[in-house]
Parts: C-alpha cells; sequence; structure tokens
C-alpha cells in the first residue's frame, strides 16, 4: 500500500540520507512531503516549510533532523498524528518518545532506505 511520508528535515543536496529517502520513496510511489524551513522545492515537489502547513494524513513522518532540532518541533509533531514516526539513525530523541509514547503514536528506530529496500516500509 502506498502511503503518504513527510519528510522531516529534507534536503536538496545528493549527498544527504534525506535526499536519498526523498528519491526512493518516490521510487517505490509514495506521496512523498518534503519539509524544510527554507527551501520552497526540490526537484519540482513543493516544499513545506512546517509540518503544520500539510493538510493530508500522513501515515509516515520520516525524521531526518538532530535530536536538538526536534525538542522545540515535538507539539507539531504530536499535532500532526501520523500513523507512525521513524527516527532515523543519529535522530533519536528521549524527549519525541515519550510524547509520542504519550500519545499513543507508534514509533521506531530505523533506517527508512533499509526497510524500503527489504521490503519492510509498509
Amino acid at each position: 500500500m502506498k502511503e503518504n511520508v513527510a519528510i522531516l528535515g529534507a534536503s536538496q543536496k545528493k549527498d544527504r540520507y534525506s535526499y536519498k529517502a526523498f528519491q526512493m520513496l518516490l521510487e517505490y510511489e509514495h506521496r512523498v512531503f518534503p519539509v524544510h524551513p527554507v527551501l520552497k522545492e526540490i526537484e519540482g515537489h513543493t516544499v513545506y516549510s512546517s509540518i503544520k502547513d500539510i493538510e493530508e494524513k500522513i501515515d509516515t513522518l520520516t525524521v531526518y533532523v538532530s535530536p536538538k532540532w526536534i525538542t522545540p518541533l515535538i507539539t507539531e509533531i504530536v499535532t500532526l498524528n501520523p500513523g507512525r514516526v521513524i527516527m532515523n539513525p543519529g535522530t533519536e530523541s528521549d524527549s519525541l518518545k515519550e510524547a509520542l509514547d504519550q500519545a499513543g503514536i507508534p514509533w521506531m528506530e530505523a533506517c527508512t532506505l533499509v526497510l524500503l529496500r527489504t521490503s519492510q516500509f509498509s
């Protein structure tokens, strides 16, 4: 089943894992919602300046920002109420985990790229 996937910390830099995830999610035909506070588009796809700007139901929020940037976004993440949150390596945040647990939002520490390549994403 194809999902609506928001990428928190999307990048247009081809060497970044968030860019690789953007490309691979499109390759696997998911609907992608890149989020970055400054970028306007990535390869023709609209970039949302905040997850608050996304009006679609998000099945998966995949996180590519360091824990120090996550803390001020926790309320927005919980309000988004995604079907699940994937904390990619290096993005793990105990305060986010706790907030997600309290809100009943499933989360996992995993690599989006590996989940896609091994057919474990959906």
